[in-house]
């Protein structure tokens, strides 16, 4: 609910009505409360919390996503931080402004525009949907800009200093490399190269991906004859995506690699079998719509590489 304010030698007390932000002065704040009230009744104007939209998105909309529980919750947690348990209805662009604002502080960009996404279809299913706001509080919010793609290759070296911790620890962190081997084998994410040997049809040599990051249809994945052989000789993975990418940094820092990511394997299969199909193929194992996107970011060869083999 509107929460009245000093004003002069009364209270003055502003709602959303059709969109737009009303005001209004009384001389006594029980009189501004009682205002409020009834035109938000009129109105059906809700007065949910932030709190509870977020938990109502939670249980309603996030099941229906891949895996995405845990991360959207997360995020929210940041929000909650932020913001606390605030009335949807006090929010606006000004406050949400400040919010990227901050988070700009200590995140980059790109993560605040990942944020911006969750947040963002909150509001417009709590506005569209289920009826709580009367007003997008995104409406002219200014974005930040993304980050410049990422240009990090994995040399020999670095995969092989990092498939022998593997094969040494064991364990969780030895699938997780195992995992890595694969995504640099096929160009697979992380968690479609955990999917993998349950995926394998071994008959036609392909990984059939029930669901993938951008695609909720069957993908096919063709193999290479090392791919193929790898993938066959592993066991389903227990690890889990999220433990994985905790494993895959820790191992990554205690070897002192730094500026490199496991989400770095892709580019650097890419790069690596580009040197052996043409684009379209390239496109076909990659399953890249826009081979723009494959072209300026997932093909990371440098000039000097590319002219030491011409």
């Amino acid at each position: 609910m509107a929460t009245p304010r000093p004003y002069k030698d009364g209270w003055r007390i502003q709602i959303q009505k059709d969109g737009q932000r009303v005001s209004k002065v009384f001389a006594l704040k029980r009189d501004a409360i009682r205002w409020a009230l009834e035109m938000e009744s009129k109105k059906g104007i809700s007065t949910k919390t932030l709190k509870q939209a977020i938990t109502r998105y939670l249980e309603t909309v996030s099941p229906t996503k891949r895996d995405a529980v845990e991360w959207e919750r997360r995020r929210f947690d940041y929000l909650l931080e932020h913001f606390g348990d605030i009335p949807l209805v006090k929010l606006d662009s000004k406050l949400i402004g400040e919010w990227r604002d901050k988070r700009l502080e200590t995140v980059t960009g790109s993560t605040v525009m990942r944020e911006v996404g969750l947040f963002r279809n909150l509001c417009l299913i709590a506005l569209k949907e289920w009826k709580w706001i009367d007003a997008n509080p995104f409406d002219g919010v200014r974005l930040p800009t993304q980050n410049e793609p990422r240009r990090a290759v994995w040399n020999w070296r670095q995969i092989k200093v990092i498939l022998r911790a593997g094969q040494a620890s064991g364990g969780k962190i030895g699938e997780t490399v195992r995992a890595f081997h694969i995504s640099l084998r096929t160009g697979m994410r992380m968690q479609e190269a955990l999917m993998a040997p349950e995926c394998l049809n071994r008959a036609t040599r392909v990984v059939i991906l029930p669901s993938t990051k951008t695609s909720r249809i069957p993908e096919k994945v063709p193999l290479t004859k090392q791919a193929f052989r790898l993938i066959s000789e592993t066991q389903p993975f227990e690890v889990g995506p999220n433990e994985a990418s905790v494993l895959f940094s820790r191992l990554c820092h205690d070897k002192m690699l730094k500026g490199l990511q496991y989400r770095d394997s892709r580019a650097t299969a890419l790069t690596l079998l580009a040197r052996k199909v043409d684009i379209l193929t390239l496109s076909k194992i990659s399953r890249h719509k826009n081979i723009r996107m494959l072209s300026d970011v997932y093909y990371r060869e440098s000039a000097e590489d590319i002219s030491r083999r011409l």
